[in-house]
């Protein structure tokens, strides 16, 4: 896995080209958290408290990477997560990360701060798996664009962020204002999906950041609100944010969720929250039986991390800043060769422990780590 004349061998030499590569703005936007950047941080860590304790003398000789996600067949249980404005990073923008979920066969979330219309990607990638990521917008009116476009576009269901009522502050963010005010000019670096008629902005704030966060910050994410937007599509909805099983159980129990992604928003809103796969155990024991499929994502960085995650219920992980730095070094290309990265050493550790998915099995003990065991 080659970057020009720089041999890429693992995630961490992505993210290193990738500093390399981006302007100082986009890399603090990507890479960094809020406040003093705990949960971001322990995110990563956390996975290192998880240890494996194989079952050998076993036959691994073909192992199955398959998996489904509401009942969608994808070829790799990791998906791309949403993440806004791919443009800072490849001009190929979104579409580049579009075509290379679709050439992995697997399932990507389009952001609403993407800088791609909906219509677009799908006029690209006319055969990809979409799934549309939202907000409770104070202004239902965006909320319902972004939903009827995402129907009409074939966008299999709703992602509904519901962990950002009140925004992070990132004091970093502060010291690149001059970098922000340089990509206000350039016409590919605009929130497209706010871009509609009813939305009233200022002719110099081209990339429309102030209304997107004016109609973020302060909204309401409750049951009513997850309720009516029940109303309004019959897509299936999957709430992004959640980290509290009792939070869990009661979206599960109301009917109004099909799915969960435990997520700590890549701890960009809040920190010193728990990191995902903490709290991801607890949230899969607190949903059994209702039929609500639990995802996560946060802090993953390898295949091992991958198996970490399935083995303590995820039906499938989202993987965020990892994808960012692929397409930072060379669009498609290697944004997908970065996702194959964590598909070869998934399915290295797979040789090792289990030979599919439905094989895995945690096992929880009071020891200095948690040991996760495959079952016969």
């Amino acid at each position: 896995m080659d970057g020009g004349d720089r041999r890429l061998c693992n995630v961490l030499d992505y993210e290193n080209y990738a500093k390399e590569k981006l302007n100082d703005f986009a890399w603090v936007y990507y890479s960094s958290g809020v406040n003093r950047q705990q949960t971001i941080h322990d995110s990563r860590l956390a996975f290192q408290r998880y240890r494996f304790r194989p079952r050998v003398l076993r036959d691994v000789s073909t192992i199955n990477l398959t998996t489904s996600v509401l009942g969608e067949p994808i070829a790799i249980p990791f998906c791309i997560g949403p993440t806004a404005a791919h443009a800072f990073a490849n001009y190929g923008k979104e579409i580049a990360t579009g075509k290379a979920a679709d050439e992995t066969n697997t399932l990507m979330v389009l952001s609403s701060s993407s800088m791609t219309r909906i219509e677009e990607l799908r006029n690209q990638v006319p055969k990809g798996l979409f799934w549309m990521q939202t907000y409770l917008f104070k202004d239902k009116r965006v909320t319902l664009s972004n939903i009827r476009r995402a129907e009409a576009a074939n966008f299999k269901a709703l992602v509904v962020t519901i962990d950002s009522s009140g925004l992070g502050q990132n004091p970093i963010y502060s010291e690149y204002r001059w970098e922000l005010e340089k990509l206000r000019e350039s016409p590919n670096l605009r929130l497209v999906n706010y871009d509609n008629d009813f939305l009233v902005a200022s002719p110099e704030d081209k990339l429309l950041t102030g209304y997107a966060a004016e109609q973020i910050n302060g909204s309401s994410s409750s049951l009513d609100d997850v309720k009516w937007l029940r109303s309004v599509t019959k897509l299936p909805i999957i709430l992004k944010g959640i980290l509290n099983s009792s939070v869990a159980k009661k979206a599960a129990e109301s009917g109004l969720a099909d799915g969960i992604l435990v997520s700590a928003h890549g701890g960009r809103q809040l920190d010193s929250v728990p990191a995902p796969i903490e709290v991801l155990q607890e949230i899969v024991e607190a949903v059994r039986g209702t039929g609500v499929e639990v995802y996560m994502d946060g802090g993953i960085r390898t295949g091992t991390d991958i198996l970490k995650a399935l083995s303590l219920g995820a039906r499938a992980v989202f993987l965020g800043r990892p994808v960012i730095w692929g397409l930072s070094v060379n669009e498609s290309h290697l944004c997908k060769t970065a996702i194959l990265h964590f598909s070869s050493t998934k399915e290295a550790t797979f040789h090792q422990t289990c030979k599919e998915k439905q094989q895995q099995q945690q096992h929880h003990q009071q020891q200095q780590y948690n040991q996760l065991t495959a079952t016969e």
